[in-house]
């Protein structure tokens, strides 16, 4: 009997849902997999990493994870369940462990994001913050139409400033294999953390498209083929 094919589990980033991933996510289907795309709560990085493992661990069968932007961070943490299989990372952060995501980002010049971030909430874990409406298409959305963008802005998923500096708990890509993405016009990321952080974990298989932050939407088929390529290989 042959291995049964990975679920691949799509983690989105933070101000953004699981609409992000809408256009990979056809592809996906469109090619036989079962594929799932939870929504991440974007509260703490363990607290996130957390969910998104249980979500994983009640999947019968291996797993492929792949995380977009803060979601890389997400499943660095919960790439740790015993049924994931691989990780890819899109735009993503990888994480050392006892590392933030503001230390990473702090050894680098700053993205066009920082000075687009507003406090848009105040819940009882603390400050939340999003992406400033006017400035949503130009810095996150880049290269979507204007119509989609407008939409994606005003539902964004807020991220809560606990996750900022929370320090990685894990690193599962030192016993995981792991894809990576680097989105060269990125304006939300400096592509250069994105490098840094693959370069730093080993990651062997490591593509670079010439395109904005939300790669899952302007080039949707060429990240599907290698989320595709990694579920076939493991």
């Amino acid at each position: 009997m042959p291995d049964r094919r990975p679920t691949i589990v799509l983690v989105h980033g933070a101000f953004a849902d699981g609409a992000s991933w809408a256009p990979v996510t056809r592809h996906l289907l469109d090619r036989g997999f079962d594929v799932l795309v939870p929504p991440v709560p974007n509260r703490t990085l363990s607290g996130d990493a957390a969910y998104i493992r249980s979500v994983v661990e009640r999947i019968d069968g291996p797993v492929v994870l792949a995380g977009h932007s803060y979601g890389g961070a997400v499943i660095t943490v919960a790439g740790l369940a015993a049924n994931v299989s691989a990780l890819v990372y899109v735009a993503g952060y990888v994480l050392e462990e006892g590392e933030s995501l503001g230390q990473l980002q702090g050894g680098f010049p700053e993205s066009d994001l920082a000075a687009h971030l507003v406090q848009t909430g105040t819940p009882a874990d603390g400050p939340e913050f999003s992406v400033e409406i006017e400035a949503f298409g130009e810095v996150f959305a880049a290269g979507l139409d204007p119509g989609t963008a407008r939409v994606l802005a005003v539902s964004q998923r807020p991220l809560a400033g606990a996750a900022f500096g929370e320090p990685a708990a894990a690193a599962a890509w030192r016993t995981r294999p792991a894809w990576g993405i680097v989105a060269s016009a990125d304006r939300t990321i400096n592509p250069d953390v994105e490098r840094f952080g693959y370069r730093r974990a080993g990651i062997q298989h490591v593509v670079e498209l010439d395109g904005p932050h939300l790669l899952m939407q302007t080039h949707a088929a060429e990240v599907a083929k290698v989320i595709s390529d990694a579920a076939d290989t493991h």
